[in-house]
């Protein structure tokens, strides 16, 4: 138990302060407030994170997903290959447009999609990959992009957890035919609710812009049928005031993330690997519980006072709304690594707002564990 002078240390901290605050009100307080000059600051500042490419902003990381997938014509018909271990948004936007989700495996180091896997996933009916950039460690882009040009399919990055993630100095968002990321309040940087899609084809950026806008570039010249996924002018001064500090938090995940892993020495934790030219973000910091009862050592580290979940319990593909159809289809998919991954992994605070004590408590709490394990 923590002492009853310590409090519990979150699994995340979402920061909302007075530098946020004054954005939002001062944007109020001009009385426009729908993706106005807000918006295209915030897509403009944005763009530099992704070498210099043309930034959509949205309402949510879910519907950057969707649009851009709709904006490069991926529909009924076709196959987007997804990783099962994820979070079920990025299955879900390719349902969304009517196409079919073949699962692939993960590398067990990096949690995401592994390159192998989705060679051997590629049919006649493949439209695309998406790559998860999961916890914010980079996906394999370089093999994966390799497989892409090979096969001329489209890439698409679901970056939502890797804001300034990188692999051999790329940043996420910048490899594929389009990125997207999340600003939800517990991402490294958020917009209280958002998203952005990053892409080098102008004349697809031009079709996110009337998609997100019920296909209007001019008012009442519809031009296609779109939908209402408009950022606020609110959510992208928040944003802007996020992205203005990110470096310095990430800096600050990294430095804590470098701690953990130095001294975590508990038998039976397995910390996160750093594939070689990687930059891990640590949206998550993330262990293996190997030969040991997970909950059980969730149950003691909570006990501790030391914040914990598990990011994903369950893979997509066991979800209901794909569990049922395929098993009813007769798809049965073959994911050893995604299986193991649910049932082991748990991911530990990292967040900037830690101090060196609570670094300290983590690591007193996990090594404590190891004669449990």
């Amino acid at each position: 138990m923590p002492s009853i002078n310590e409090q519990p240390i979150p699994a995340a901290r979402p920061v909302i302060g007075e530098d946020e605050i004054e954005a939002a009100v001062r944007v109020l307080r001009t009385g426009r407030v729908v993706q106005g000059p807000e918006v295209a600051a915030f897509e403009e500042e944005f763009s530099a994170l992704v070498d210099g490419r043309h930034c959509v902003a949205v309402n949510s990381g879910t519907s950057a997903l969707h649009l851009l997938l709709m904006a490069m014509g991926v529909g009924p018909g076709d196959e987007v290959i997804v990783p099962s271990f994820s979070f079920a948004a990025s299955a879900n936007a390719v349902r969304l447009v009517g196409a079919d989700v073949v699962f692939a495996d993960i590398e067990p180091g990096s949690f995401n999609l592994d390159p192998a896997a989705v060679e051997a996933a590629i049919t006649p009916r493949t439209a695309a990959i998406m790559p998860v950039h999961l916890y914010g460690h980079p996906a394999a882009m370089d093999k994966i992009m390799a497989i892409a040009d090979r096969h001329k399919l489209a890439v698409v990055e679901d970056a939502c957890q890797a804001h300034a993630a990188a692999l051999n100095g790329t940043p996420v968002g910048a490899f594929g035919t389009g990125g997207t990321f999340s600003f939800y309040p517990t991402k490294n940087m958020h917009s209280l609710e958002g998203g952005m899609i990053s892409t080098g084809d102008a004349e697809i950026a031009r079709t996110l812009r009337l998609l997100r806008n019920q296909g209007m570039e001019q008012r009442y010249a519809n031009e296609i049928v779109g939908a209402n996924m408009r950022m606020t002018d609110v959510a992208a001064a928040v944003g802007r005031v996020q992205l203005a500090k990110l470096n310095g938090w990430t800096e600050q995940r990294i430095a804590n993330a470098a701690y953990l892993s130095e001294h975590i020495t508990a038998a039976g934790i397995v910390t996160p690997p750093v594939a070689e030219g990687a930059r891990h973000i640590y949206h998550q910091y993330t262990v293996r519980v190997q030969g040991g009862d997970r909950d059980a050592v969730m149950a003691k580290l909570t006990e501790a006072g030391v914040g914990n979940a598990v990011y994903y319990p369950t893979p997509i593909h066991r979800l209901k709304p794909y569990w049922e159809p395929d098993q009813k289809a007769g798809r049965n998919w073959d994911l050893p690594e995604t299986e193991k991954a649910a049932v082991e992994v748990v991911s530990l605070p990292v967040h900037p707002s830690l101090t060196q004590n609570d670094l300290e408590r983590i690591v007193t709490a996990v090594n404590a564990l190891g004669e449990n394990l």
